[in-house]
């Protein structure tokens, strides 16, 4: 399970920092400086990595015995800014505490 929790937190990381990209960086850029690149850039890379992480976020919750709905949630965290950081911390006290 310690490497399941591994893959999770650096996917949870990562994505929380591009999903922040895109939203603090990219979009005000293209609504504020007509400046579309960056959006056109960064919206598929979070896009990609968001899957990865529903996938790294079930394989945790499957091996860690977690209800459906907590694992939805958890796969939901990628998709609101800052949100990812925080299920990440709670995804270790989860696993901790089982262990």
């Amino acid at each position: 399970m310690a490497g399941a929790l591994a893959r999770y937190r650096i996917s949870s990381y990562v994505v929380g920092v591009a999903l922040l990209a895109l939203t603090l960086v990219a979009m005000p850029l293209k609504y504020l400086a007509d400046e579309p690149a960056g959006v056109a850039i960064v919206s598929p890379i979070h896009g990609f990595l968001y899957m990865v992480y529903v996938v790294l976020t079930f394989d945790l919750g499957r091996r860690a015995g977690w209800k459906l709905g907590r694992i939805v949630l958890m796969m939901l965290a990628g998709t609101v800014p800052f949100v990812s950081f925080y299920a990440e911390r709670r995804a270790v006290a989860w696993v901790r505490d089982a262990a």
